[in-house]
Parts: structure tokens; C-alpha cells; sequence
């Protein structure tokens, strides 16, 4: 069990490129879709851009919303930290790019259900004619989920190589 406890240790925690991926996705979204583009705000279907204290009502939950995916990034960055600070870590290029990519695209399908299509509080592409706003919707799910089966089956190679590494270690 000893020898089992001390492989899990090495591990590499994919919670950490999970939550990496999370705080990425949301500021890519944020940044590129709220700031850049200007496409929507955190609350744009329900409070729309046409004043200025609508205005600062977005700005402030668009705050908010950084805030959160900040948090996921520092939690990534501390479990990876305390990981690899701790003992050896088996360092995986797979195993980090597929948790990223799980964690944007759970992002991304998640975000994309709830803001999207449940509560409705912005869509991706405000500016195209509202007929036109559940296509760019549809077309970030599409985006998230295929984020999903890449990423997994980058973990799922990941992990194929580090048993590999394992059994020629032992």
C-alpha cells in the first residue's frame, strides 16, 4: 500500500489544470467577449447597454465575475504549487493541456447553459440581430463541449504515459 500511497503522490493534480482551465476560459470570455469586443456584459440581456447606470451595473458584475475566475486561477496555482513543492511531481504536457482544456470547456458549457439559455442574462453576440443570438450561443456550447472531448482525451493519453513511466520506473 506504501508503494501505491507514494505513486498517487506523484500524481499530477489535475484539479489544478481543471481550475486552471476554469479561471482561463472566464477570462477569456471577460476580456475578449466583455472588454474587446464588446459583444455583451454580464447582465446585457436584462439590463442593456442604453444608460449609464446600466452601464456601471454591468461593469460592476462583470467585476465580480473576473473576480471569480481570479480565485479559480490562484486555487489552481496554489494546488499546484503545494504539489510540486512537496515531493516529485510527474510533470505531463498532456496532462496539463487536457485539464486546461476540461476546465474552459466545462467553463464554456456551463456559463453558456445557465447565463445563456436558463436565466438569459446575456447572449455571445449582442450586436448580430437578436434572431441571430442563439446561433453564437449554440456555436459556444459547440465550442466548450469539443474543449471537453479534446481535453479528455489528452488526459486520457496523459495518463496512459504516466502508467507507462510507472511500470518503467518499478
Amino acid at each position: 500500500m506504501a508503494g501505491a500511497e507514494q505513486v498517487q503522490d506523484r500524481s499530477f493534480p489535475l484539479s489544478a489544470g481543471i481550475l486552471f482551465g476554469l479561471g482561463l476560459g472566464g477570462f477569456f470570455d471577460g476580456i475578449v467577449l466583455h472588454q474587446v469586443l464588446q459583444w455583451h456584459h454580464m447582465l446585457s440581456s436584462w439590463y442593456p447597454i442604453n444608460s449609464i447606470p446600466n452601464l456601471e451595473l454591468n461593469t460592476l458584475w462583470d467585476g465580480i465575475f473576473h473576480s471569480t475566475t481570479y480565485v479559480f486561477v490562484v486555487i489552481g496555482l496554489f494546488i499546484l504549487w503545494r504539489t510540486a513543492h512537496r515531493r516529485h511531481l510527474y510533470w505531463s504536457n498532456k496532462l496539463l493541456a487536457g485539464t486546461l482544456l476540461i476546465g474552459w470547456g466545462f467553463f464554456n458549457v456551463v456559463e453558456g447553459v445557465i447565463d445563456h439559455q436558463f436565466l438569459g442574462v446575456h447572449h455571445v453576440n449582442e450586436l448580430m440581430p437578436r434572431e441571430q443570438w442563439i446561433y453564437w450561443d449554440v456555436g459556444f456550447l459547440a465550442w466548450g463541449l469539443a474543449m471537453l472531448v479534446a481535453g479528455w482525451l489528452l488526459v486520457r493519453s496523459g495518463r496512459a504515459e504516466q502508467a507507462t513511466a510507472r511500470t518503467v520506473r518499478a
